[in-house]
């Protein structure tokens, strides 16, 4: 686990050979030495896809666009990336404070990225006030893996983040100031899950639930990067 982007601005990834992480200005750039099946809620690109680059692109504050998929396609054409291959995500946390883990385990490598804004902290399961604007804040998570894994562990893979992310800010005391009860997370989190396919790994990963090895290694890294996130977010 660590914090690259406050000392520098290129990351390679220690396990995967390819896969890094450029820091531009206004803009962290993943790209990876393949194409990936991907599974997110990204603003671009967004469900079931293939990809083999990811933007998350740092909004102003104040930024209320009323049309944020129409932005993002916008913005990512203005910097040259293919559409049909990127995936793009919005975010008005500190990219120099984005958390990077890696681990490689049971046939499978992972690297897990999560920048935090927590402006709109908010429990889920309780009554609140709700729209339909994208607001500012958000965490941003980028789990990829090299390995093989079915459609269905990679939503399992989204349950664990979930479950982690969570846990990770209730040991942190954030707290939802419209319910006064800690959050869950903010209003306008977004997840990616990216996987090779790799056929050099043999085994294809059925379940990512937190008792298999790779739904605990996604559990523990989203923890982890969450958690020095948002602890650092208001660190120069």
């Amino acid at each position: 686990m660590s914090q690259p982007f406050r000392q520098g601005r290129h990351y390679c990834s220690e396990l995967w050979n390819g896969l890094s992480i450029t820091y531009r200005d206004e803009r962290l750039e993943m790209r990876c030495p393949g194409k990936l099946r991907t599974l997110s809620n990204a603003i671009h690109t967004g469900g079931l896809a293939e990809a083999d680059v990811i933007v998350n692109w740092k909004v102003p504050l104040n930024y209320s666009g009323t049309d944020p998929a129409r932005d993002a396609a916008a913005q990512l054409k203005q910097w040259g990336y293919e559409p049909d291959r990127t995936i793009g995500l919005l975010t008005a946390a500190k990219l120099t404070h984005a958390s990077v883990a890696e681990f490689e385990g049971d046939r499978f490598k992972l690297l897990c990225l999560t920048t935090a804004g927590t402006r709109n902290a908010a429990r889920a399961g309780l009554p609140r006030e709700t729209f339909s604007a994208y607001s500012a804040g958000t965490i941003n998570t980028v789990l990829l893996v090299d390995g093989r894994m079915t459609d269905s562990a990679m939503t399992n893979a989204i349950i664990t983040y979930a479950e982690a992310k969570a846990a990770a800010l209730a040991d942190l005391q954030l707290m939802d100031p419209e319910t006064n009860r800690i959050a869950t997370g903010t209003t306008t989190d977004a997840v990616v899950v990216g996987v090779s396919g790799n056929p050099a790994c043999h085994a294809v990963h059925a379940y990512a639930g937190a008792a298999t090895t790779i739904g605990n290694a996604i559990g523990r890294l989203v923890y982890e990067t969450v958690h020095e996130a948002c602890r650092t977010q208001h660190e120069s």
